[in-house]
């Protein structure tokens, strides 16, 4: 069965599917991405690549991109971020609504890549929590789908209430976030 005509499990008949909420948000929140590109150097190029026909991003329900963090769930963060632009970067994650989720496109957003510089932030991990890290220099645009479909994969099956939970309070106090 192909990907967008997924069929939710539970009991179903003639007419009529009966499931748990979960599962119905789920499938719906996985198929309604909507991202924020926040592409500081190549690795911004390379999602540019990803976005164009050849690639076609916008199968994966995530055509529609947003440059408002008030009004996108997925923060791509996409090349080197600099220690000054960290405090930018954590509004722009602060600002987001829940439910929110974060992918590290490339090896400095995920580590620092080959600047190993006190100006250099070594890993947006150190500012903000990341759920899919997108290894590469720059990663090809086959990776950053991939790691799309694995926030996908983790949208549909996170629990409603996982974000109230005492761990993800405590994975956010340990950011010194609210």
């Amino acid at each position: 069965m192909s990907e967008n005509n997924q069929k939710l499990d539970g009991f179903e008949g003639p007419g009529f599917l009966a499931t748990s909420l979960d599962k119905a948000v789920g499938m719906a929140r996985k198929n309604s991405i909507w991202p924020l590109p926040f592409a500081t150097s190549c690795c911004g190029i390379e999602f540019m690549a990803t976005m164009a026909s050849t690639y076609d991003f916008g199968r994966f329900g995530s055509e529609r991109l947003s440059f408002s963090p008030r009004q996108a769930d997925l923060l791509m963060v996409m090349g080197t971020i600099s220690k000054k632009m960290g405090p930018v970067l954590r509004q722009v994650y602060e600002q987001m609504a829940e439910p929110k989720w974060v992918i590290a496109v490339g090896a400095c957003a995920s580590t620092g890549g080959i600047f190993d510089t006190y100006s250099v932030l070594q890993g947006i991990d150190r500012i903000i929590p990341v759920d899919v890290y997108v290894p590469g220099c720059p990663p090809r645009p086959e990776q950053i789908i991939d790691g799309v479909l694995k926030i996908q994969e983790l949208v549909q099956n996170e629990s409603l209430r996982r974000r109230n939970s005492p761990e993800y309070q405590e994975l956010l106090a340990s950011y010194g976030i609210e």
